[in-house]
């Protein structure tokens, strides 16, 4: 088997579900140019003027595959930017993917299926969904993705209306990115609660406060379930999450009772540390001696001044 069967072999190989660059025929447009409207109608016109007269059947014999070759040649051109492919497709054949910049003209009876390569912005807006202990949330994120394979996208994808210049229908591709997003989305809330449910667990990931965590989590599932397309996510992150309007105002009543035990608890634990402070110094400092009793009220005072909301009226315990 000489080289070139091997890479035939090769690439029919490839071409078996798989994306592979496109090694037909590829001219300068300018240089086709040149033959389709100048060279051909010149020998045309040559061959009509010189051999008209004398040999019609010549004449016409040669004229009629110029002419051909003429029509032929005008449909052949296109135009490709940069982070832009087209699939080549000859008779229901896939023979590559061409993604060189510039005007080209290829075989004409080879259909061109342009995909666009750029990176692409899609909001997907708040749905409701269940978190990891029941409660209903809303949860909306940005997702950038991008085609990674146009073999599948035009082969595997259920898109094969034809969009604007013979491409793909934009519309049923991003619906197909939009629905298997929103599934993905849902999927990774369910095992997460919206904020920690164990005190006793301070490294728990939850949706409020482990945003890294799971952006990279809503990556990982997004992309294997837009693989089968051949389509890539670049990134995915959370834009929007709040409780479901029916115990969002539960749920603010929880945080604010939870907000007012935790700052309880470090007024509590300053004052205590105060009024240790202050009774050291004292015994230090020789200041005044105290029974038991007594030292157990001034704590008490001191604990109801440090620990009161609003500030507290002093009494005054004169003996006449």
């Amino acid at each position: 088997m000489d080289t070139n069967d091997r890479i035939s072999e090769k690439d029919r190989d490839r071409s078996d579900g798989h994306e592979y660059e496109y090694r037909g025929a590829c001219i300068n447009g300018f240089l086709m140019i040149f033959v389709t409207f100048i060279l051909l109608p010149a020998l045309m016109a040559l061959t009509i003027i010189y051999g008209g007269d004398d040999n019609p059947v010549i004449s016409v014999g040669v004229t009629m595959p110029l002419f051909i070759l003429f029509v032929l040649g005008c449909v052949g051109y296109f135009t490709q930017e940069p982070n832009v492919a087209r699939v080549m497709i000859f008779f229901g054949k896939y023979k590559g993917t061409c993604r060189k910049v510039g005007y080209y003209w290829v075989n004409p009876f080879m259909s061109r299926k342009k995909l666009s390569m750029r990176i692409r912005n899609m909001d997907i807006e708040p749905i409701k969904v269940n978190d990891k202990i029941g409660n209903p949330v809303l949860i909306g994120m940005v997702l950038v993705w991008k085609i990674r394979d146009t073999y599948k996208v035009v082969f595997d994808l259920d898109s094969q209306s034809l969009g604007a210049q013979g491409g793909i229908n934009n519309a049923a591709l991003s619906n197909f990115v939009r629905i298997q997003s929103d599934a993905a989305l849902r999927e990774v809330t369910g095992h997460y609660a919206y904020d920690n449910t164990d005190a006793d667990n301070a490294d728990e990931l939850t949706l409020r406060d482990s945003g890294s965590q799971i952006s990279e989590m809503l990556e990982r599932k997004i992309n294997e379930r837009l693989a089968m397309a051949g389509i890539e996510v670049v990134e995915a992150r959370i834009n929007y999450l709040a409780y479901a309007p029916e115990i969002a105002a539960v749920m603010l009543r929880r945080q604010q009772a939870s907000a007012i035990i935790t700052a309880r608890e470090k007024i509590v634990e300053g004052a205590v540390s105060m009024v240790d402070m202050a009774l050291r110094t004292l015994d230090e400092k020789q200041v005044v001696t105290l029974s038991n009793e007594q030292k157990a009220a001034m704590v008490g005072n001191l604990l109801a001044v440090l620990c009161a909301d609003e500030p507290l009226t002093p009494t005054l315990n004169a003996t006449v």
